[in-house]
């Protein structure tokens, strides 16, 4: 009875090996294709990445363009700006107070995230043309 027993053991351990072999190969099966599906969404994320920064540069340099002609003598540069406000010794603050705008669009103004409008090139123009004791008299008048 014994032997009978261990036979009837035996054989539903192999079965139930066999069956679990089955079963194991399609997870693995399935596995291998997930991972090559996740690699493959990971590439195409990644290009889709890359060609999103590239489009937001190339729009950037459409948008904000370094130099903008107002008339013959009447341009900007964000970073002359930017220097000139540095040489004169002014904060943002008091360089809009000059020009009469906002010191956010002073700020902008040097960043490249803006231009000024054409009708402010002329002060800013005028303001080139100035020297620090005349900038220091019309900041405080």
């Amino acid at each position: 009875m014994s032997t009978l027993i261990e036979q009837l053991k035996t054989e539903i351990a192999r079965i139930a090996k066999k069956e679990v072999r089955a079963e194991l190969k399609q997870i693995k099966q399935f596995a291998v294709q997930q991972r090559s599906e996740n690699a493959a969404l990971k590439r195409r994320v990644t290009q889709l990445e890359l060609a999103l920064k590239r489009a937001g540069k190339a729009q950037a340099a459409v948008a904000v363009p370094n130099e903008v002609e107002a008339g013959p003598s009447l341009r900007f540069r964000a970073g002359g700006f930017a220097s000139l406000r540095k040489k004169l010794n002014l904060t943002a603050a008091e360089m809009a107070k000059l020009l009469n705008v906002s010191p956010q669009s002073v700020y902008h103004w040097e960043i490249g995230k803006s231009r000024p409008r054409s009708s402010q090139l002329p002060a800013i123009s005028a303001v080139r043309k100035m020297g620090k004791k005349e900038v220091t008299e019309r900041l405080s008048a």
